[in-house]
């Protein structure tokens, strides 16, 4: 049987590791356009608009995000939605008229703190009314548990008769 060794050569141990140097690089070139991504920017024709226009977009829920605000969300309907925000700024419509545009647009799940009416009762009473009849629930089942076990200490005539004779003996 008869081994045969082969030579490495330098440049064989070279390719992988040149194909490894490679892969890194494109990766980091890759990940360098997820922090080049277009950011924002509006011009305000004076401070006060600038606050409403933050304000209003902490305030307003991106539709398609779970928890995040317009401000936070960078989807591209939460951009669309702050391009559509700045328009309605700069067109001079108040806090009150640009909620109910998102609103009439998208529902009521734009808003943070839903407006009170028919349709959202259940988001401002449910967790009242489950938290009060947990507490009912649990304070009928203390009086229950308290009524069976004095009716368990309490002796029948027939028992009361019997411990009478027991003491009487002594």
């Amino acid at each position: 049987m008869q081994f045969v060794v082969k030579s490495v050569t330098a440049s064989a141990l070279f390719v992988p590791l040149r194909s490894i140097v490679i892969s890194v690089i494109l990766l980091m070139l890759g990940l360098t356009q997820v922090s080049a991504s277009p950011v924002d920017t509006f011009e305000f024709k004076d401070e006060r608009t600038k606050i409403r226009f933050q304000v209003l977009s902490k305030e307003l829920r991106c539709p398609k995000c779970q928890n995040q605000n317009l401000a936070d969300s960078n989807s591209k309907i939460a951009v669309d939605l702050r391009k559509t925000l700045y328009t309605l700024l700069q067109e001079g419509k108040t806090d009150q008229e640009i909620i109910d545009f998102m609103v009439y647009r998208y529902g009521d799940f734009v808003l943070y703190r839903p407006q009170l009416k028919k349709q959202t009762y259940v988001l401002w009473f449910g967790p009242i009314v489950i938290f009060l009849g947990f507490i009912i629930g649990v304070i009928w089942t203390l009086r229950r548990r308290g009524k069976a076990k004095a009716s368990e200490l309490s002796l029948s005539s027939n028992e009361q008769a019997n411990l009478d004779d027991i003491l009487n003996k002594k």
